[in-house]
């Protein structure tokens, strides 16, 4: 698996959509943050922790200034948090 490219493209595809579709941005927006933090834990894990690093370099150039390391460290956050809890279905609830 390509973790950049399904990043970057999950990210591009936000930003198409968020323009097209204002009454559900909020929503897709969550939800694309809390799939691209999981695909970052999962890029750390097979790759290493400056992973986010090395894709905020790159994102930033690509589709937006604001992908920079914090803001991928959050989305990581993000995803951690809400996988920890046992209130799953509330997850659920968001993606689907």
């Amino acid at each position: 698996m390509n973790y950049y490219n399904e990043i970057k493209n999950k990210l591009i595809d936000d930003g198409v959509y968020s323009k097209v579709k204002d009454y559900s941005k909020e929503r897709h927006t969550l939800i694309t943050y809390y799939e691209v933090g999981k695909l970052l834990l999962e890029a750390g894990s097979a790759y290493g922790e400056d992973i986010i690093g090395n894709y905020s370099d790159k994102l930033t150039v690509e589709v937006d200034k604001k992908y920079n390391p914090r803001t991928l460290r959050r989305m990581r956050q993000l995803y951690q948090f809400f996988d920890k809890q046992k209130w799953s279905s509330l997850v659920d609830q968001i993606i689907n």
